[in-house]
């Protein structure tokens, strides 16, 4: 009972499509990666990470069935995804099977998230790819954390050349310095 205590859970992100699930595991320098899928939902998980060997797991029953044979999974360097092929073609309501508020671990994968009004049979997310192929060690490595950083950089940009302009007229106050420059013919102007 020590042991199941000291486990730790890694962040999990999902999101879905209506034929599977993709299931990512955010887990760095994962090691002894053991998995275990069940027809009936049951998704088991569990792996060691870091120089001390920490243990993790997730252990969650999935809201509905899955075809395990169609079920593919792909270890990276960061972090290990799924792809989950569903029994039935259709949208689940949550991914879980236990109602209520989920765990603080599991998380919405906004990056791959599709709404069900808006998938488009022939642009299902993943019905193209080979996940045989396919190097997972580069999904999900900073790519949304690098598109806020540059929009971080235009808007401090934009917020830079922003500053500039509302410093002669910030708080009201400027404006009036402005108008009395203009009754005493500009000499506070030419101070600023």
């Amino acid at each position: 009972m020590v042991t199941a205590e000291l486990n730790r859970h890694p962040t999990v992100k999902w999101a879905q499509s209506s034929d599977k699930l993709f299931i990512t595991i955010d887990l760095p320098d994962a090691q002894d990666v053991k998995l275990k899928l069940e027809p009936e939902g049951k998704f088991f998980f569990s792996a060691t990470s870091g120089a001390e060997k920490i243990p993790y797991e997730v252990d969650i029953d999935l809201y509905d069935k899955v075809d395990v044979n169609e079920s593919k999974a792909s270890i990276g360097l960061r972090n290990i995804c799924y792809l989950v092929k569903k029994a039935e073609n259709r949208w689940w309501s949550r991914l879980l099977k236990q109602e209520g508020k989920p765990p603080v671990f599991l998380k919405v994968d906004w990056d791959k998230w599709v709404d069900e009004d808006e998938e488009e049979p022939e642009n299902k997310l993943g019905s193209d790819t080979d996940f045989g192929d396919f190097d997972f060690s580069n999904l999900n490595m900073g790519g949304g954390q690098g598109f806020d950083a540059d929009a971080a950089g235009k808007d401090d940009e934009i917020d830079d050349d922003s500053d500039t302009e509302e410093e002669p007229s910030a708080g009201g106050e400027p404006d009036a310095e402005d108008s009395h420059g203009v009754e005493t013919g500009g000499k506070p102007d030419a101070r600023a």
